[in-house]
């Protein structure tokens, strides 16, 4: 009999093929070699931390002010919670009270917090498919019940379908924009259209539906797209999001929360959030971490350099037959897999010693996701390997 929780044990095979693929990564590169090895799986940012976030760092690491290491209010420091709320409230276009900021661990730190403050057992969080893979287990943790919700061919959100699966028992919609895995964001209407839908049901059911908003990749659109405000048109909305793509502190677990200005019962509400932040274990974010990224405000790792991997592995694809949706943000390529079995497609490219994720780890069976969060010249040396799976397959 085994000792482990019956829901973990019974998530184990299907956890994360992400971590799986790239656990086989390392493997291939200790048999054949690093330059051998073409890594697309996991989304690891490749650029190192801008001018800005090293300064900020060098700075407080060799003149740190007292005490900067010990422990702070659970929510962060009070300069750091006061910078972001501003910035992010100038990109929203709504003022955001300092107290309405909490520092986490991590974006992933944040949604489960929400999440366990939020949810009664048995409530249920809207996905919309394809989904971050990992999504499905934080609900599992905090006791609620996914509702997947498939996007269109754009991969974009489906307004009637969201309508059809939303009912008294919604507590949650999770939006994902620019999208992990798709690179999708989510035009301005879409995102209008979806909050006065929310209105509407919170009406019918006579309790606000919470809208979250992952968005760890805010900063990395491309071609001119922007991600449109979300906190203007609904407020009931929590904002999440990270360092760990824009300035490529992924390892660093730095991340925040801000909850709408008039959230209904707001004070409550925050006063839960910091006390699940506390008591499930990560009592604060990290301390000069903190410090280091309210300095570096606005900054990014250069997001030309995404632009260019995306361009050229895109370009490439297309040419050899794959049907790809291109992505406007993120660092991901989504492609349609050749084969009716995404995971044999799968091992098919690894037996080239090229590694992607099946789109079955991302409840989207007939897909493959690729990172392009990778070197160039890892893009290049792969085309060939590419092209040698693809002539492979009948047509």
């Amino acid at each position: 009999m085994s000792l482990l929780n019956r829901e973990v044990e019974g998530s184990l095979d299907s956890a994360s093929w992400i971590r799986r693929m790239f656990e086989e990564g390392n493997r291939l590169r200790a048999q054949f070699g690093d330059e051998n090895v073409y890594d697309f799986s996991l989304g690891n940012p490749h650029l190192e931390p801008p001018a800005e976030f090293v300064d900020a760092l060098r700075e407080l690491a060799t003149h740190p002010a007292k005490g900067v290491h010990r422990y702070m209010p659970n929510p962060g420091f009070t300069e750091v919670r006061e910078a972001i709320g501003k910035w992010y409230g100038d990109r929203e276009g709504v003022k955001i009270p300092t107290e309405h900021v909490v520092m986490t661990c991590g974006a992933a730190g944040a949604i489960n917090v929400a999440m366990r403050t939020l949810l009664e057992a048995g409530d249920e969080v809207v996905l919309f498919v394809p989904i971050f893979a990992e999504y499905r287990f934080y609900v599992m943790h905090q006791r609620g019940t996914c509702r997947f919700v498939e996007t269109d061919d754009e991969f974009n959100i489906d307004l009637n379908r969201l309508a059809e699966a939303i009912n008294p028992r919604t507590r949650m919609v999770l939006i994902n924009s620019p999208n992990n895995p798709t690179g999708r964001v989510y035009p301005e209407q879409t995102i209008i259209g979806l909050c006065k839908l929310l209105e509407e049901k919170s009406k019918e059911f006579g309790r606000p539906i919470i809208l979250v908003t992952d968005e760890p990749y805010r900063s990395l659109v491309y071609d001119g797209v922007t991600v449109s405000p979300i906190m203007p048109h609904y407020s009931a909305t929590i904002g999440i999001s990270s360092f760990s793509k824009d300035l490529g502190l992924a390892g660093e677990r730095i991340g925040y929360m801000l909850v709408h200005p008039d959230f209904p019962e707001a004070s409550e509400v925050l006063r839960g959030l910091v006390f699940c932040l506390r008591t499930m274990g990560f009592v604060n974010a990290p301390a000069i971490i903190q410090l280091a990224v309210a300095k570096s405000l606005g900054a990014t790792v250069d997001i030309d350099a995404y632009k260019r991997n995306r361009d050229r592995l895109y370009d490439a694809l297309v040419s050899l037959g794959l049907e790809i949706v291109k992505p406007e943000g993120a660092f991901y390529l989504f492609p349609k897999s050749p084969l009716a079995d995404d995971v044999a497609f799968v091992k098919l490219l690894q037996s080239e010693r090229i590694l992607s994720v099946p789109g079955a780890g991302f409840a989207r069976p007939g897909y493959i996701r690729l990172s392009y969060a990778v070197e160039a010249d890892v893009i290049e040396r792969s085309i060939p390997q590419f092209e040698k799976v693809l002539q492979s397959i009948p047509r």
